[in-house]
């Protein structure tokens, strides 16, 4: 007969309590770590948003294990020291599974908060090479890598006949990683970068940058952070006379990169995930996005819809909440998925494949440039 420890039966005591105490929830609470406040509070409430389209729906059809879901956010600002005080509290509130992930580099340090505590973390937007390394194991990435985004960049403007880029990042983990691996896919085919620039976010006047890109003369300019600063820096590029092409990566695919530019963002394009529009099994969804908030769903709402029902999917398959167990059935997930396409992951636990599109802003929108 095998003797426990005092601590051994402690731990398995407190483990037991853990998974009884979720049980006896009236509901079975999901984290939601986005960001609200902030810069990029937009894509943060959008994606909030999309959770709880998903959770109305799927306790409507009688929730998960008898039990319904409720939501918890968690606002990590795209900051990463209130992220870690946003990851902390939601494990303190006894969420089972987090959901979210926008700014890689707030992501990047709750993923040992939430990888100590045993709980899963579906990452629906955040997806910088960097958190690749530092996942604990408990993390999964439904939105391809940057170096899947850079594979597509270099491949689309090498196919329209361009030699040169200039590449402008924030210092970001998020931005600095794609400016990164694009510089290097860009020259190991054979083409120049002219120009590698970092700003500081919150900038306003971009006319230094502007200055050095038109003197480098680029065949494009590629932009690799977020649509708020992004916006300014390509009106003031066109309003100096720069004609080249101008790209942007999938943290400037929003729609509100037009109100920013104007009509300096015609003719940009974005290398992006999949956005509602452009995805056949999001008609209903959509729909409902607009009866429900008044407005179209924004870029990360069909892949964070996507997480939250993954995350319901893999509790009713393991038929538990326990982290451990949702965790293991996560690393197994082999499905045709929801909104935004089959859901598979690689032995690093990132998307095993490829979903970016190439859009190109027309007449004040997106439209498909790949097709």
């Amino acid at each position: 007969m095998k003797v426990l420890t005092k601590a051994a039966t402690a731990g398995a005591l407190l483990a037991l309590m853990a998974g009884t105490s979720v049980l006896a929830q009236e509901t079975i609470k999901i984290g939601v770590l986005v960001p609200t406040t902030g810069s990029e509070a937009t894509y943060g409430q959008d994606m909030a948003n999309a959770v709880t389209i998903a959770q109305a729906e799927i306790n409507k059809a009688g929730g998960v294990l008898g039990k319904q879901l409720s939501m918890v956010v968690g606002d990590d600002a795209c900051d990463p020291q209130q992220s870690v005080n946003a990851a902390t509290k939601l494990v303190s509130q006894g969420v089972v599974a987090v959901v979210g992930g926008y700014c890689s580099g707030a992501t990047l340090p709750t993923l040992k908060i939430f990888g100590d505590a045993k709980i899963p973390f579906v990452i629906t937007a955040a997806n910088s090479t960097k958190l690749i390394p530092a996942n604990p194991g408990n993390a999964f990435m439904i939105n391809s890598t940057g170096d899947d985004q850079a594979t597509k960049a270099v491949e689309f403007l090498g196919a329209k006949g361009i030699k040169s880029i200039a590449i402008v990042n924030e210092g970001d983990a998020y931005s600095q990683d794609l400016a990164t691996l694009t510089q290097k896919s860009w020259e190991a085919a054979g083409n120049k970068v002219v120009d590698f620039e970092t700003v500081n976010k919150g900038e306003q006047d971009y006319s230094a940058i502007v200055t050095a890109i038109k003197a480098a003369n680029p065949d494009a300019v590629f932009w690799t952070a977020y649509y708020a600063d992004g916006g300014l820096l390509i009106r003031q590029l066109r309003q100096s006379g720069y004609q080249g092409v101008i790209a942007v990566g999938d943290g400037s695919n929003s729609t509100k990169l037009f109100d920013i530019a104007g009509k300096a963002a015609e003719g940009v394009f974005a290398f992006s995930n999949p956005t509602a529009e452009f995805l056949p099994a999001a008609k209903d969804f959509t729909a409902t996005y607009n009866s429900q908030f008044g407005t179209a769903p924004g870029p990360y709402a069909p892949l964070t819809y996507d997480g939250m029902e993954l995350i319901a999917d893999t509790m009713a398959k393991a038929k538990s909440t326990d982290g451990a167990a949702l965790i293991t059935a996560l690393k197994a997930t082999d499905s045709p998925g929801w909104l935004a396409g089959a859901i598979k992951f690689t032995d690093k636990n990132t998307l095993a494949r490829s979903n970016f599109i190439v859009l190109v802003g027309k007449d004040g929108a997106w439209a498909r440039a790949d097709q």
